[in-house]
């Protein structure tokens, strides 16, 4: 308006100017038009197309609050929830939006100095730039929300916001249900076109990572308004622009929590693992993986304190051992040579062998016989004779047809990998191993062109570069158990709303061996049951139940500065039940435990017994349960390394001495009190051994203690 009338009047006052001052007086109305158009096309240019200060003002007078959805709960087979959400708080802050603010104040709260505080914010300047909401400070304990939440306003750029997290109710199955953390970069970049942003969570392992999008469900987003002092007031537009967060899918799986509660008991103090399968539908039971640890240690704030302690664990409790780890099967891989070699018609069930105590066919008196006698095939099975099986699988690769060792493993192994071995199965959780079935373009590399079933005799019994996972094992059994076809195994069965992802479909086709009869198979029972009858397992009936089993006992060897060392045989046992309509599948290892009858076969039949009957009756039985968590089998590697580890921690800590107030009458000195062992079994339910001396990787150990020990009276 001011511009306008001032134009006017230097217009107006041009009329009684000289006529040589003309000239001038329109150059300066052209240079005020100018400034005058420049002045109007910058004001349109600020209120209607650029952002710069619409972003500034809105920022200013409004927030944008994301509202986390709550992710699917998994429920057991029994619709028992083995993970659910809770409420907790992050504190949230966009740097631009703290200048002023009372630092000091604010890390006096937080109970961080000011360097971190520093750190904190260029950190996540440089992350998701100063303008954008970030987490300051996870998952706040309750007294941490408590003292923040009463002096919030102090702090402009600072609010507090809700978070759904994770909760584990029975303690049990960290391994298979996995954990969540935080996104970083490097997830972002992975999962750019997945709409994540910085300060979400994501699955990273387990079931959490397998199921992510289904579990995740959908951000929402509210709108408040801020007033003056940048306190927060209430929704803006009365809610009408904001949006709803949508939970996540729940899933129903086929475990059954009891039963994996008890497994962790029973492996406790142990390396190595367990599977269960229902060979009806290919549902996992159970999937213990050992040490293991707490899942809630791996939830709220001191989340990251607890991965790095596990993390550098000799143990490897974050490891999955059921689907990661590749064994030699051992002793119950002659269950598959007897097959097989039936199949092809070298043996029946009649054919007989002698073994005095070795087998000589290849001359070198290898492989030994711990049980030498004279079998057919089900007293073979059950006695776990090697010299029968090194024949049968020599009599197999050796057939004239083939016309040579090469085309003779070939179709051993067209039948091996028919029960899923030497191939990842497809398990419903990430990381899985394909375990190993040797080839014969690997052994001729090693031995030439014309190498000789004499050879490779050690994988006639499971030994050798014949490699399997527990899940894999587990899943024979089921295969021998259903005589014949196999559904891959998973976890999850169905998807609350439907499978709109397909992730379930392929737990639903059968998968058949290559051209095996039921009377194959037949005889195979015949001979497990015979294991569990009057075998090597005849030690550990299940109490009115028919079980087919076999035993295995592995050789294992380790590196050990610079030279391959033998260690402890690893034990191991698999096995179905009951025979007639099974309904349990499981395979068993204990690392560094001996034979397979002595622990992993014992594991395996409490195990059997309590899905079964849904309880393990009699003192006896229960007796064996305390006995056998109690027994602690940590390979001696590990123990080195633990001490090792533990000397290292010791010799960087200072002893606490607590200050004592003297008194005049009677002198008291402090003295550190040594602390005490925490058992070396990672599971925080421990069955309360502290004889050992490994300390746990999960159960964290006790803050030092002090006690005043009085000076002897003189």
């Amino acid at each position: 308006m001011y511009c306008y009338k001032y134009f006017t009047l230097i217009t107006s006052y041009s009329h009684f100017m000289p006529v040589y001052n003309q000239s001038r007086s329109r150059v300066i109305q052209i240079i005020f038009v100018i400034v005058f158009i420049i002045i109007i096309g910058q004001l349109i240019n600020l209120q209607v197309f650029s952002s710069k200060f619409r972003i500034d003002a809105d920022r200013n007078a409004m927030y944008r609050k994301v509202i986390y959805p709550d992710r699917g709960i998994i429920y057991d087979r029994k619709k028992r929830a083995v993970l659910e959400n809770i409420k907790m708080f992050d504190l949230i802050v966009t740097p631009a939006d703290t200048k002023g603010i009372d630092t000091l104040d604010l890390c006096n709260l937080l109970g961080i100095d000011t360097a971190t505080y520093k750190k904190r914010i260029r950190d996540i300047n440089i992350k998701n730039t100063s303008v954008k909401p970030s987490v300051f400070e996870p998952l706040l304990t309750p007294e941490m929300y408590a003292r923040l939440n009463e002096n919030i306003y102090k702090f402009p750029g600072f609010v507090l916001q809700e978070r759904s997290v994770r909760s584990y109710p029975f303690n049990a199955a960290a391994s298979l249900l996995g954990y969540i953390a935080e996104v970083d970069t490097s997830f972002l970049r992975k999962h750019k076109e997945e709409g994540y942003e910085q300060g979400d969570y994501a699955g990273y392992t387990g079931l959490e990572r397998s199921y992510e999008k289904v579990l995740m469900g959908q951000r929402g987003v509210k709108i408040l308004i801020r007033d003056k002092l940048s306190r927060l007031q209430g929704s803006y537009g009365n809610g009408i622009y904001d949006t709803a967060a949508v939970a996540g899918k729940s899933l129903y799986s086929s475990i059954d929590v009891e039963l994996q509660q008890l497994g962790e008991k029973l492996m406790t103090n142990k390396v190595g693992s367990i599977v269960a399968i229902n060979p009806k539908t290919g549902g996992i039971l159970c999937m213990i993986s050992a040490p293991t640890y707490n899942p809630n240690y791996l939830t709220g704030n001191q989340r990251r304190k607890h991965f790095g302690e596990m993390f550098t664990d000799p143990r490897k409790p974050l490891y999955n051992r059921t689907i990661t780890s590749r064994y030699s099967p051992g002793s119950t891989f002659k269950t598959l040579v007897g097959i097989i070699g039936l199949a092809e018609g070298v043996i029946d069930e009649r054919f007989t062998v002698s073994c005095s105590g070795a087998y000589y066919g290849c001359g070198t008196g290898k492989p030994k016989c711990l049980d030498p006698g004279t079998f057919q095939l089900t007293g073979a099975i059950a006695h776990s004779c090697n010299t029968y099986f090194a024949t049968v699988f020599r009599r197999t690769l050796d057939q004239p047809q083939f016309g040579s060792a090469d085309s003779g493993l070939a179709v051993f192994n067209q039948y091996a990998s028919s029960f899923g071995l030497g191939s990842k199965l497809g398990v419903d959780l990430p990381s899985e191993n394909r375990g190993n079935l040797p080839t014969p373009k690997y052994y001729r590399k090693i031995f030439g062109p014309r190498w000789q079933t004499c050879n490779i005799m050690s994988n006639a019994i499971g030994q050798g570069e014949v490699q399997t996972t527990i899940v894999q094992l587990a899943n024979v059994m089921s295969t021998i158990a259903n005589k014949g076809y196999y559904y891959t195994p998973h976890l999850i069965d169905s998807i609350e709303g439907g499978d709109e992802y397909g992730l379930l479909e392929k737990f639903t086709e059968k998968h058949y061996t290559k051209g095996v009869a039921d009377t194959v198979f037949d005889a195979v029972q015949d001979g497990m049951q015979g294991v569990m009858d009057y075998g090597t397992g005849a030690g550990f009936k299940v109490p009115g139940v028919v079980v087919c089993g076999k035993t295995g006992t592995v050789e294992n060897y380790a590196k050990v500065n610079g030279k391959q060392e033998k260690q402890a045989n690893h034990s191991f046992f698999g096995a179905f039940a009951p025979r007639d309509n099974p309904k349990i599948a499981i395979a068993v290892i204990c690392e560094n435990a001996g034979f397979g009858a002595t622990y992993s076969g014992p594991i395996a039949s409490l195990m059997i017994e309590k899905y079964l009957k849904d309880s393990v009756a009699g003192k006896e039985r229960q007796d064996k349960i305390e006995s056998m968590a109690k027994t602690s089998l940590i390979p001696k590697l590990m123990r080195i390394e633990i001490a090792r580890m533990d000397s290292i921690k010791r010799a960087k800590e200072k002893p606490v001495i607590e200050p004592v107030e003297e008194d005049s009458t009677d002198k008291e000195e402090a003295v550190p009190l040594q602390q005490e062992a925490a058992p070396s079994s990672v599971p925080s339910k421990d069955s309360g051994n502290r004889k050992t001396v490994n300390t746990s990787a999960a159960i964290l150990p006790d803050e030092k203690k002090t006690i005043k020990q009085a000076k002897p009276n003189n």
